[in-house]
């Protein structure tokens, strides 16, 4: 059977089945701690409200404390599998330069299938709540979201030689994912209101076990090894893996290594403030004054598919006519006025309306991707990407952990302080954008001051 050069079935997939767990993993944590903090079974029904309102009420200070103890539960999830994520990142992709790009994807996703699998019998058996630490542990140790990434983007940079290709492509792959995320978020809540969370997890699961399965029988690699190359991991291997990061940096001109840190440098603060904001959306709109049920919070999450879809079209148009600078500063100004509006949404309405000023905001992260792929040689992109991926990993967990910290130390005097925070960290990316533009930044200069020469054969002599 020939197989096929598309990678974007592996991410719609793959999206959807851990968008749709994330939000499931979040509600189940908070629904434990309910029972756990009141003493009673938390009844799900549409004519029962969990959310009071009324701060002179007792309930009010339970209702905080569930808050508090949800958020620093999700800070201490996402930290215990962080270690593990970054090597994996680091060693996968980059291995993909030389000898395929298939494993970058094959083992998140064996990853993602246990993972889920735990939560299923997390759920069934009712079992305690810390047995999450060790579902993210398996998870980190086969490969995390950043990998999965990593290795999506460096099959997608090998198939593209077009510099506005390659920015589009890119952008495909990221609106596929926010389409995955919306899709996942609106049907969480009807999974888990018709069939429950452990139903929910097996679907979850059977989706992860297909992906491996057009991974291995139908994704063609885009990295040919012959047989007599295969090499299992060894020294020499792993040398060439940190080599080939470390010469990204070494063997650049003054110019051109400023440049990919200033971009990675634009990618990691505004990946951080993006990042942290979101993650928080369904505490905030679980918490009065909102009080969404699951229902209303999946129809929230489906509204980035909006974004993503916006994204995606704006990045189409602007590459016609502005430099791909440009086109990060409009996504940045986008997400700054979406998220001081979140930080303010007091009624339903309005936090549906939030979704309007973030239509460019998923802009910036592919159009970033895209600028420093066009940097660096053909034979550089899995370590370029396996770099991406690995701060990906770090910078995306580390904000995890400081932004749930915050919400938990303000949520019972001002819940919208992170949102505020998130809007005023934006402003370093920007400035580092309008930065590269008073330098005179080119595109073009950047495929001058790479040597195609170069081989990985002197950074392993």
């Amino acid at each position: 059977m020939k197989k096929l050069l598309l990678v974007e079935p592996v991410v719609a997939i793959y999206s959807f089945a851990s968008f749709m767990t994330y939000p499931l993993i979040q509600q189940y944590v908070y629904r434990s701690l309910w029972e756990e903090v009141n003493n009673s079974s938390f009844k799900n029904s549409l004519n029962i409200s969990h959310c009071e309102i009324n701060e002179s009420n007792p309930i009010y200070i339970k209702q905080k404390e569930v808050q508090q103890r949800a958020s620093l539960f999700s800070m201490s999830l996402d930290l215990s599998g962080l270690i593990p994520s970054l090597v994996v990142a680091l060693i996968l992709v980059a291995y993909g330069d030389h000898h395929g790009r298939k494993a970058a994807m094959l083992l998140p996703s064996i990853g993602s299938l246990v993972s889920s699998s735990f939560c299923f019998a997390m759920s069934y058996f009712s079992l305690t709540l810390y047995l999450f630490f060790a579902s993210s542990l398996i998870g980190g140790f086969l490969g995390s979201f950043a990998t999965f990434l990593g290795g999506c983007f460096s099959y997608v940079a090998d198939l593209c030689h077009n510099e506005k290709q390659k920015t589009i492509r890119i952008a495909l792959i990221d609106m596929i994912l926010g389409l995955g995320g919306g899709l996942a978020g609106l049907s969480s809540g009807y999974f888990l209101r018709e069939l429950g969370f452990t139903w929910s997890f097996v679907i979850i699961s059977l989706l992860h076990f297909l992906n491996i399965g057009y991974i291995i029988f139908c994704l063609e690699d885009t990295v040919k090894v012959l047989d007599s190359e295969q090499k299992a991991f060894s020294i020499k291997v792993f040398k060439e893996i940190f080599c080939g990061v470390f010469l990204l940096f070494k063997t650049s001109s003054c110019r051109k290594r400023i440049v990919i840190i200033l971009m990675l440098g634009t990618f990691m603060t505004y990946l951080f403030s993006n990042m942290g904001g979101v993650a928080l959306f369904t505490l905030y709109e679980l918490d009065a004054p909102l009080c969404w049920n699951e229902v209303l919070i999946g129809w929230g999450s489906s509204l980035s598919t909006l974004v993503f879809l916006s994204s995606f079209l704006g990045i189409y148009l602007f590459s016609c006519c502005l430099k791909d600078a440009y086109i990060v500063l409009i996504g940045i100004i986008s997400w700054i006025g979406g998220i001081i509006m979140a930080a303010f949404a007091t009624t339903t309405q309005t936090m549906f309306l939030v979704r309007l000023p973030l239509l460019f905001a998923a802009m910036p992260l592919p159009v970033l991707r895209s600028m420093m792929s066009k940097v660096v040689h053909d034979s550089e992109q899995g370590a370029l990407f396996a770099c991406i991926a690995c701060l990906e990993s770090l910078i995306g967990t580390v904000a995890l952990i400081v932004f749930n910290s915050i919400y938990a130390a303000t949520v019972t005097w001002y819940p919208g302080f992170c949102f505020l925070l998130a809007a005023g960290l934006s402003v370093i990316p920007f400035s580092i954008v309008c930065l590269l533009l008073c330098m005179g930044y080119q595109e073009k200069e950047h495929t001058i001051l790479v040597n195609p020469e170069e081989s990985m054969e002197d950074s392993v002599s």
